[in-house]
């Protein structure tokens, strides 16, 4: 184990900042799949496979001249009609069965998607280089790359435009209505058929803005996904549906978690370290509601 990010206080500083612009990226995730959970009951295990098809998209515009950047606008626009089509072919059928049954068919779509990718893009891993250049702080020894400051700056706008718009349009109202009661906001005249499928939409919004983004900072490939997903699930528990502050906290949280497993234990063990504290989140709150339950006798 590498013990100098305890030893130096600049590389505590690196990775905690690291951490921060990184975990904003992963709330956006998050709050997608927060939304779609929370309205929907079901939990989407191809919400890392959006994500990864979303920074394909902004890749293939780097392919042909186009600066990845632009994939922020218009990533999001193909994945919520990508989004759409799931909820008509698929999603529409398990959203009133067991949550089990949601489970598989998003696992079912999460390896089509996953095999689609692959014959599509081939399986080499790849960047959208945005040529952002790098900030230096701290008298040089803090090195930020500007595609995590561009990142974090857009992750934020996008989740204040959402926000607004479910507050103040008709359809953020009818979403959150249907979170609430499903029930009694159909017997009010709300279309829910249509709020679930503008619900997977936005989710599917939010994963192609992101994943744009993480083409751009980060590198890609077809199989990629499943740690987003499993970040994405580890916030959202964490955090509770519905609570957008909450989602950022656990995001940045996350983040600055992942970034010191770096330092310490070294790359190869980044994702096994996330897989890990998912494991003892649950564990905890296993416990935690047996103890509860225990009280309630």
């Amino acid at each position: 184990m590498d013990f100098m990010v305890f030893q130096y206080p600049m590389i505590s500083v690196q990775a905690c900042l690291d951490g921060v612009l990184l975990g904003i990226l992963f709330a956006l995730i998050a709050y997608g799949m927060a939304l779609q959970w929370g309205v929907m009951n079901i939990i989407n295990i191809a919400q890392g496979d959006l994500v990864i098809l979303g920074g394909y998209i902004a890749y293939f515009m780097y392919l042909y001249g186009i600066h990845p950047a632009w994939g922020v606008i218009v990533a999001p626009i193909i994945m919520f009609f990508v989004g759409i089509a799931i909820y008509k072919l698929v999603i529409n059928k398990v959203v009133d069965r067991d949550l089990f049954i949601s489970i598989l068919a998003t696992f079912g779509i999460s390896i089509l998607f996953m095999q689609l990718m692959n014959f599509a893009f081939g399986a080499d891993v790849v960047l959208a280089n945005s040529d952002y250049g790098t900030t230096m702080l701290f008298n040089n020894n803090v090195v930020l790359p500007n595609s995590k400051i561009f990142s974090a700056f857009i992750s934020i706008l996008f989740a204040i435009c959402l926000v607004i718009y479910m507050k103040k349009s008709k359809l953020g109202r009818a979403i959150r209505a249907t979170a609430q009661n499903a029930r009694a906001a159909k017997i009010l005249g709300v279309d829910t058929e249509k709020v679930y499928a503008a619900t997977f939409g936005i989710n599917a919004a939010l994963c192609g803005v992101a994943g744009a983004l993480i083409s751009i900072t980060f590198t890609i490939h077809p199989y990629m996904g499943l740690p987003y997903t499993i970040r994405s699930f580890m916030i959202v528990i964490v955090a509770g549906l519905g609570n957008l502050p909450g989602v950022a906290m656990s995001g940045m949280g996350l983040g600055v978690f992942e970034e010191f497993a770096d330092y310490i234990l070294g790359t190869e063990f980044r994702i096994g370290s996330v897989f890990l504290l998912l494991v003892l989140i649950l564990v905890y709150r296993r416990f935690k509601l047996s103890k509860k339950r225990e009280y309630l006798k």
